[in-house]
């Protein structure tokens, strides 16, 4: 049971087989009728390898801090855009100056998004980059308007968040979602929309620059990763 809102549950679990079943003494039957379905699992879990592989993401930066790439990157604070709404809102209001330099890409592949080799990329195409600003190199942008699917996202996290220094670092999350998934009394006719609602971690010390979202609205995919 969760003790505050958004916490993550994780439900009980009875996978496995019972101890009568483990008890039970099998017949020939049963032993063969075993043996097959264990080759068709072997066979099954060699195309979810395959598949596993195909999907990897890599994450390439094209600058590190002391010119080291095994030291992680000293950034204080990373705002993340996820999405094309918010990607398109970091060009117009932030990134359109010559204040900013690429500094880093993501590239995976998935049923949505193919990325190609090359690092070289604008901010239109489908592509997971990141910015830093030159006056301050500890503060890092992530514009990530292509599909990060279910499977990709704890790697896309282990990976991006991997590199980079943990004590000191503020993390901003930018996402959008349709008027009509939002969760009120009221008519969503009548609510003046775009409007802006957080989320914030009891880490988060400073003041909100809006409302906090109401229950039981709730953040779904790489956003809620």
């Amino acid at each position: 049971m969760a003790t505050f809102f958004g916490e993550v549950v994780v439900a009980p679990s009875r996978a496995g087989l019972d101890e009568e079943e483990e008890a039970r003494e099998e017949t020939p039957e049963d032993q063969e009728i075993r043996r097959e379905i264990e080759k068709k699992r072997y066979r099954r879990r060699g195309r979810v390898r395959l598949e596993i592989r195909a999907r990897e993401i890599d994450v390439l930066w094209t600058w590190q801090a002391g010119g080291c790439a095994e030291e992680p990157l000293v950034c204080s604070r990373f705002i993340v855009a996820i999405g094309r709404n918010a990607a398109a809102f970091l060009s117009s209001f932030i990134l359109d100056s010559v204040c900013w330099e690429v500094v880093g890409v993501v590239k995976l592949w998935n049923e949505w998004c193919r990325t190609s080799s090359t690092t070289n990329v604008l901010p239109t195409d489908s592509f997971c980059l990141f910015y830093r600003l030159i006056s301050d190199p500890t503060v890092l942008l992530c514009q990530c308007s292509c599909y990060v699917a279910e499977d990709q996202q704890f790697q896309w996290l282990e990976k991006v968040f991997g590199s980079m220094q943990k004590k000191g670092l503020q993390v901003t999350i930018l996402s959008t979602c349709p008027v009509a998934d939002y969760k009120t009394q009221e008519s969503t006719l009548t609510l003046v929309s775009p409007f802006l609602k957080a989320l914030k971690t009891k880490e988060f010390q400073e003041e909100v620059c809006c409302p906090l979202l109401e229950q039981p609205n709730i953040v779904r995919d790489l956003p809620a990763a």
